[in-house]
Protein backbone atom coordinates (compact mmCIF):
# COMPACT_ATOMS: atom_id res chain seq x y z
CA UNK A 1 0.00 0.00 0.00
CA UNK A 2 1.46 3.53 -0.81
CA UNK A 3 1.73 6.36 1.90
CA UNK A 4 -1.13 8.24 2.79
CA UNK A 5 -0.14 11.70 3.77
CA UNK A 6 -2.02 14.64 5.91
CA UNK A 7 -3.89 17.43 4.00
CA UNK A 8 -1.27 20.21 5.01
CA UNK A 9 1.53 17.87 3.70
CA UNK A 10 -0.02 17.48 0.29
CA UNK A 11 -0.46 21.50 0.19
CA UNK A 12 3.17 21.90 1.20
CA UNK A 13 4.68 19.77 -1.72
CA UNK A 14 2.37 21.45 -4.36
CA UNK A 15 3.23 24.91 -2.88
CA UNK A 16 6.93 23.68 -3.71
CA UNK A 17 6.20 23.36 -7.06
CA UNK A 18 5.02 27.37 -7.15
CA UNK A 19 7.85 27.83 -5.66
CA UNK A 20 10.14 25.55 -7.85
CA UNK A 21 8.64 27.18 -10.95
CA UNK A 22 8.88 31.06 -10.03
CA UNK A 23 7.85 33.86 -12.37
CA UNK A 24 6.79 33.22 -15.75
CA UNK A 25 7.40 29.56 -15.94
CA UNK A 26 8.17 27.67 -19.41
CA UNK A 27 5.71 25.25 -20.24
CA UNK A 28 6.89 23.42 -23.08
CA UNK A 29 5.37 20.08 -25.32
CA UNK A 30 7.11 17.99 -27.01
CA UNK A 31 6.37 14.50 -29.42
CA UNK A 32 8.06 11.43 -29.34
CA UNK A 33 9.13 9.27 -25.84
CA UNK A 34 8.82 10.83 -22.39
CA UNK A 35 12.69 10.41 -21.64
CA UNK A 36 13.74 9.60 -17.87
CA UNK A 37 12.93 12.31 -15.74
CA UNK A 38 14.18 15.53 -16.36
CA UNK A 39 16.43 14.10 -19.34
CA UNK A 40 17.17 14.97 -22.89
CA UNK A 41 13.85 16.23 -24.42
CA UNK A 42 12.58 15.11 -27.77
CA UNK A 43 11.68 17.50 -30.80
CA UNK A 44 10.27 21.11 -29.08
CA UNK A 45 6.41 21.71 -30.61
CA UNK A 46 5.63 24.67 -28.57
CA UNK A 47 6.49 27.09 -25.56
CA UNK A 48 3.79 28.63 -23.59
CA UNK A 49 4.51 31.15 -20.54
CA UNK A 50 3.05 30.89 -17.59
CA UNK A 51 2.19 33.86 -15.50
CA UNK A 52 4.35 35.74 -13.45
CA UNK A 53 2.82 33.96 -10.35
CA UNK A 54 2.58 29.95 -11.48
CA UNK A 55 -0.36 29.45 -8.85
CA UNK A 56 -2.06 30.09 -5.85
CA UNK A 57 -1.74 28.12 -2.86
CA UNK A 58 -2.82 25.03 -3.01
CA UNK A 59 -6.08 24.27 -1.75
CA UNK A 60 -8.05 21.08 -0.28
CA UNK A 61 -10.55 20.36 2.05
CA UNK A 62 -10.40 17.15 4.21
CA UNK A 63 -8.19 14.33 4.44
CA UNK A 64 -8.81 11.88 2.11
CA UNK A 65 -9.87 14.39 -0.76
CA UNK A 66 -7.52 15.73 -3.19
CA UNK A 67 -5.23 18.51 -2.67
CA UNK A 68 -4.99 20.46 -6.04
CA UNK A 69 -2.79 22.84 -7.90
CA UNK A 70 -4.35 25.24 -10.03
CA UNK A 71 -2.01 27.41 -12.44
CA UNK A 72 -2.59 30.40 -13.07
CA UNK A 73 -3.14 31.82 -16.80
CA UNK A 74 -0.83 30.18 -19.22
CA UNK A 75 -0.26 32.74 -22.16
CA UNK A 76 -0.88 30.80 -25.73
CA UNK A 77 1.64 30.70 -28.70
CA UNK A 78 1.96 29.69 -32.32
CA UNK A 79 3.30 26.19 -32.42
CA UNK A 80 6.69 25.89 -33.32
CA UNK A 81 6.65 22.32 -34.94
CA UNK A 82 4.52 20.25 -36.60
CA UNK A 83 4.11 17.24 -34.45
CA UNK A 84 1.77 14.65 -31.62
CA UNK A 85 2.05 16.57 -28.34
CA UNK A 86 2.70 13.03 -25.80
CA UNK A 87 4.27 15.00 -23.21
CA UNK A 88 5.53 18.26 -20.87
CA UNK A 89 7.87 19.90 -19.36
CA UNK A 90 7.54 22.79 -17.00
CA UNK A 91 11.25 24.66 -16.65
CA UNK A 92 12.09 27.98 -15.14
CA UNK A 93 11.80 31.58 -17.02
CA UNK A 94 15.64 30.76 -17.48
CA UNK A 95 14.68 27.72 -19.95
CA UNK A 96 16.96 25.54 -18.56
CA UNK A 97 15.79 24.76 -14.51
CA UNK A 98 13.70 21.67 -14.41
CA UNK A 99 10.13 21.77 -12.45
CA UNK A 100 8.61 18.60 -13.64
CA UNK A 101 7.48 16.43 -16.63
CA UNK A 102 4.23 15.11 -17.48
CA UNK A 103 1.71 12.98 -20.28
CA UNK A 104 -0.42 14.85 -22.42
CA UNK A 105 -3.31 13.24 -24.21
CA UNK A 106 -6.92 14.51 -24.93
CA UNK A 107 -8.08 12.39 -21.93
CA UNK A 108 -6.67 10.81 -18.79
CA UNK A 109 -3.21 12.11 -18.56
CA UNK A 110 -1.12 14.90 -16.55
CA UNK A 111 -2.38 17.31 -18.97
CA UNK A 112 -5.30 17.53 -21.09
CA UNK A 113 -5.92 19.09 -24.22
CA UNK A 114 -8.65 18.91 -27.10
CA UNK A 115 -6.31 18.53 -29.39
CA UNK A 116 -2.37 17.13 -29.38
CA UNK A 117 -2.00 17.26 -33.20
CA UNK A 118 0.07 20.48 -33.57
CA UNK A 119 0.70 22.30 -36.80
CA UNK A 120 3.76 24.95 -37.10
CA UNK A 121 2.26 28.01 -37.15
CA UNK A 122 -1.32 27.41 -35.77
CA UNK A 123 -2.24 28.69 -32.06
CA UNK A 124 -1.12 26.69 -29.36
CA UNK A 125 -3.06 26.85 -25.90
CA UNK A 126 -3.96 25.75 -22.32
CA UNK A 127 -7.51 27.41 -20.29
CA UNK A 128 -6.75 25.07 -17.26
CA UNK A 129 -4.39 23.41 -15.74
CA UNK A 130 -4.63 21.68 -12.22
CA UNK A 131 -2.05 19.49 -10.25
CA UNK A 132 -3.72 16.26 -8.12
CA UNK A 133 -2.68 15.56 -5.01
CA UNK A 134 -4.41 13.06 -3.51
CA UNK A 135 -3.60 9.47 -1.27
CA UNK A 136 -4.59 6.55 -2.65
Amino acid sequence: MALAYDVSIRRSMLDDITTRAGASALLRFYDGSRPATGGTATTLLAELTCNATFAPAASGAVNGSPVTLTLNAITGANASATGTATWFRIVQSNGTTFVLDGNVGTSGSDLNMSSTAFVSGQPVSVTSFVISEGNP
